[in-house]
């Protein structure tokens, strides 16, 4: 069992989907009873009295299955979500492509992000800051090559899977 100093987490503390808001209505209530009830008895054990928002607390993270969330600004009033470790959304993408047949083709990033091809699938609306993450490492993989346009909505992606 995983332990935060004492404190016993319980073991669908280990459960990815324990990390991302559930879209069924009863799935989604017993989830956020579970945060519920963990928040205070972590909180009640541990004698925290106030969580700051522009501080690290212990349970919004599990490096185990690498879910978290990513303040994007220093005064911590913006957090990056990642819901899928960005290796998965680079696989995510890397299955988009080949199951398109989009295997050396050219596509903007904005053609990724919300065009007809990626209409009904997980990279469908996804947030740039993501996806550009994700592009970076595929081509660091020498799967993609990135090139810039005149501006942010023109820069394009050529592949190479």
């Amino acid at each position: 069992m995983q332990k935060l100093g004492d404190f016993k987490l319980p073991q669908f503390f280990n459960y990815p989907p324990y990390f991302t808001l559930q879209p069924v209505r009863d799935t989604r209530e017993k989830q956020v009873q579970l945060w519920k009830e963990l928040i205070l008895d972590y909180c009640r054990t541990q004698k925290i009295f106030v969580i700051g928002l522009e501080e690290e607390f212990p349970l919004f993270s599990n490096h185990l299955i690498e879910s978290r969330a990513e303040w994007l600004d220093r005064g911590h009033r913006k957090c990056l979500i990642l819901w899928h470790r960005i290796q998965d959304w680079a696989d995510i993408l890397l299955h988009f492509v080949r199951d398109n047949g989009f295997e050396d083709s050219v596509m903007t990033v904005e053609e990724i992000r919300t065009g007809v091809e990626s209409r009904g699938t997980e990279l469908h609306g996804i947030d740039r800051t993501i996806l550009m993450r994700a592009l970076k490492l595929l081509e660091h993989k020498g799967k993609l090559a990135i090139f810039k346009g005149t501006s942010a909505d023109d820069e394009g992606v050529k592949f190479s899977v």
